[in-house]
């Protein structure tokens, strides 16, 4: 029996580890985001082989000795008088005990799994303070290009100019960071009357920006009260500013109360509120609401130079229209030009990452619980055929045939359910701060592990239930 455990699992491992391999390999050319060059070589080496063998063998020797080890207890001389091992089945065992720890994980891995999931999708349709669909991005550093600082913002001028000439844009911004990608800075906010410029004394730890006219329409960003920003608010007006609503009922206590308001940052350099926009995402999809400033391209400069052009043409159409444009003012200047979307891929990659991870665990923890449910009716109607053959001769219909051969499998399949989608909502709250409005008690959520769990233990139990309708009394008792 042991030699038969041992096989099976070296077997089993041999498969397991071949399969590893395959999966490393591919993680190993995997280029999560096509503009980032990241590589992680994890492909294995001797050691993992030493590894997966040792616990193929560790793991046949530890289960295969339970079946030795009831084989020891048996009575030699009841199973030679009467055919039977004269063990009966208990009413709960070692073996239903792991079996339901076993169903409870994959409840676990498959509420975790649906709660990533439907937390992904609502990610790809939520509000992030901005929309990027039929939104473009150019990129370029001028900087890097040659620019000096005076020369910055004539640049990001004619490209914008330029760029709104183009036949089928609607409207065109310029920000020296995109909200959700690598950047940006925050700086501590100060009421007006505040003279002393220590941390403990500030009003706000705000994200700012600089942003051009054109940005906040291009972006999809509601403007909740006052102005956008005008070309007029050149380095010659006084310093303005758009601030999100979470910055002004932070400062100012509420959205009207900020408009005309004044406040400082950066040790004292004030600046005045024209307008009051939308919250958005500004670091991870999954972050709390924060305050935001946004100041115009022409008062504070930056070389950083991303363009936002939302055009009712097709992308591949308005990106050659947008190369040649901007080309045309400097042939040797580089850029990159992307859908918004696309961009946006950076941002919800641990999303993505952590739905397909708990997606494939949830499909190997379901074919364990197949497997195990399955094993467990198997065994119980095997050890009952000459109870459920007298049953049968006796009228027992096939209701309750069925409830005698599985109803012990599906009332551990129903406890281990239970405990797993209990201990499920409760390790996915940890999923929020990775996915996006990940809801652990949606009801669809919880209908689908109901759902699934229900699915799992009818393929398990189907063909232990055809075998046991399937019983002769006449034959099984003259066997017998």
């Amino acid at each position: 029996m042991l030699t038969e455990a041992v096989l099976l699992s070296l077997a089993g491992g041999t498969l397991g580890l071949a399969g590893g391999v395959v999966v490393l390999r591919f993680l190993s050319a995997w280029q999560p985001i096509p503009d980032t060059p990241i590589n992680v070589p994890v492909n294995p080496d001797a050691g993992t082989y030493i590894v997966a063998l040792v616990l193929a063998l560790v793991s046949g020797l530890l289960f295969g000795m339970v079946p030795v080890r009831q084989v020891m207890r048996v009575d030699p001389w009841q199973v030679i008088r009467t055919g039977a091992a004269g063990v009966g089945l208990q009413r709960f065992t070692v073996r239903d005990i792991l079996l339901a720890l076993q169903i409870a994980i994959c409840a676990v891995l498959v509420t975790s799994s649906l709660v990533a999931v439907r937390g992904l999708v609502r990610s790809m349709h939520a509000n992030f303070g901005f929309v990027p669909r039929n939104v473009m991005i150019v990129g370029t550093e001028l900087h890097m290009a040659g620019y000096t600082d005076e020369r910055v913002p004539q640049m990001q001028r004619r490209m914008l100019d330029a760029i709104a000439a183009i036949p089928g844009v609607t409207a065109v911004g310029y920000a020296d960071h995109l909200p959700l990608s690598l950047g940006g800075g925050d700086s501590y906010v100060y009421s007006d009357n505040t003279t002393d410029y220590r941390p403990n004394n500030m009003a706000a730890d705000a994200m700012n920006y600089h942003l051009s006219p054109g940005y906040v329409e291009a972006a999809g960003t509601r403007l909740l009260a006052g102005r956008d920003l005008t070309f007029q608010d050149n380095d010659k007006a006084p310093r303005v500013a758009l601030v999100n609503r979470q910055f002004a009922v932070k400062v100012f206590g509420s959205v009207q109360n900020a408009i005309g308001g004044h406040f400082k940052y950066w040790n004292g350099t004030g600046a005045e509120v024209v307008g009051v926009i939308e919250d958005g995402k500004y670091r991870t999809v999954t972050e709390d609401q924060q305050p935001a400033m946004f100041f115009s391209f022409q008062q504070q400069q930056s070389s950083g130079t991303w363009l936002l052009v939302k055009s009712n043409r097709s992308p591949e159409e308005i990106s050659r229209a947008l190369e040649t444009t901007i080309h045309g003012l400097d042939g040797s200047l580089p850029i990159s030009v992307k859908a918004w979307n696309q961009e946006l891929s950076s941002a919800l990659f641990a999303a993505r990452v952590a739905t397909v991870a708990l997606g494939v665990l949830g499909l190997l923890g379901a074919m364990l619980a197949v497997s195990g449910i399955f094993g467990m009716a198997s065994y119980t109607v095997s050890k009952r055929l000459r109870e459920l053959g007298i049953r049968m001769a006796l009228g027992a219909r096939s209701k309750e045939v069925l409830g005698a051969a599985l109803g012990r499998p599906f009332i551990v399949l129903s406890v281990g359910s239970g405990v797993g989608m209990a201990l499920g909502i409760l390790a996915t709250r940890m999923l929020s701060y990775i996915v996006y409005q990940a809801a652990p008690k949606d009801p669809l959520v919880l209908g689908g592990v109901v759902l699934t769990m229900l699915v799992l233990g009818l393929m398990a139990a189907w063909i232990p239930a055809q075998k046991a309708l399937a019983v002769n009394p006449m034959i099984l008792m003259r066997e017998e």
